[in-house]
């Protein structure tokens, strides 16, 4: 018996703190294990997942005890909200501990990408090439705009930090109240409007009804020529074929991915990417790092021992 269960690989420190009050089975590959993982949920009162782990009706429907799903991490489209709302089950984000985090990537990758082949040549170099009139027509950073799709609390950060670099943010975001002070950061405008004006256009939506398929063909055809594409938030929300079309075509000047339709990627996504030009791709670690994944481990544990009524005082404190 278990009362807190941990389906995937998280920093070891802060768990020490649930130790301390409640049993806990830590299976850093069980999110693989589908049995196994429904057998130690029977007695569950808390799962700790990252975004490998499928928490369906099937195995809520198996886990009578549970009272709190910790997530280590933002997004939640791994998990079945209507069927924890029904039941009452807590569902708690790690919301902020990986803001910053992400925001770094996607400025990285900006920079990276409105370089052109700048940072992307080393094995030409290396070779024996010396391409220094190609490799000196990349872009500033400077006065160039920057889209955002989305601004929440990932999307606030990066907007902060392409205007210390000197870039212009806009933003669309349906879901943010007017009022929002966020919007003091940058112009809000429509989506079309900003597909047409961004050089760098940013994704930090969540995956839903709405956003599924949201960046395609049409979304490709009125972006601004040249322009980057940027995609840290979920894979679903890009049309993976339609961007490859895209950059082999010039139509777009280079692409950065975290996130993927399938993950890890399927053949057909790999076959689609092959030497496709201008193009970064990364394993889903825009938000991993060593400190954000101690302060998303940090976090998720203070909510769930929250929800089963134990406050954890060393979160309570650095609050």
């Amino acid at each position: 018996m278990s009362d807190i269960v941990i389906s995937e690989a998280v920093d070891l420190v802060p768990i020490e703190r649930l130790k301390a009050r409640y049993s806990v089975h830590y299976g850093p590959d069980l999110w693989r294990k589908r049995k196994a993982l429904e057998t130690v949920m029977a007695d569950a009162l808390a799962i700790i997942v990252r975004n490998a782990t499928t928490v369906d009706a099937a195995l809520l429907a198996v886990s009578p005890r549970l009272r709190v799903i910790g997530r280590h991490g933002v997004g939640l489209d791994n998990i079945d909200l209507p069927t924890c709302e029904a039941r009452g089950i807590a569902v708690c984000p790690a919301t902020g501990a990986n803001s910053s985090t992400v925001a770094e990537w996607t400025i990285t990758a900006a920079l990276i990408l409105l370089r052109g082949k700048g940072f992307l040549s080393t094995g030409r170099i290396l070779a024996g090439e010396w391409p220094r009139p190609e490799l000196s027509a990349g872009h500033e950073a400077e006065a160039k705009v920057f889209g955002l799709i989305g601004l929440g609390a990932i999307g606030e950060i990066t907007a902060r930090k392409a205007l210390a670099l000197g870039f212009c943010p806009i933003a669309y975001s349906p879901s943010l109240p007017a009022d929002h002070p966020a919007w003091e950061l940058v112009d809000r405008v429509s989506l079309p409007d900003l597909l047409a004006r961004a050089d760098v256009v940013s994704i930090h939506s969540p995956l839903n009804d709405r956003t599924r398929g949201l960046i395609g063909r049409e979304a490709f055809a009125v972006m601004k020529p040249g322009a980057v594409l940027l995609n840290s938030a979920r894979g679903g929300i890009v049309d993976e074929a339609a961007l490859a079309e895209a950059l082999r075509s010039g139509r777009l000047g280079g692409a950065a991915l975290d996130v993927f339709e399938i993950e890890p990627i399927s053949p057909a996504t790999r076959a689609s990417f092959a030497d496709v030009p201008n193009l970064l791709l990364t394993p889903h670690i825009a938000a991993s790092t060593v400190e954000s994944s101690r302060r998303m481990c940090e976090v998720t544990v203070a909510n769930v021992l929250h929800v089963l009524g134990q406050p954890d005082a060393v979160a309570a404190k650095r609050d």
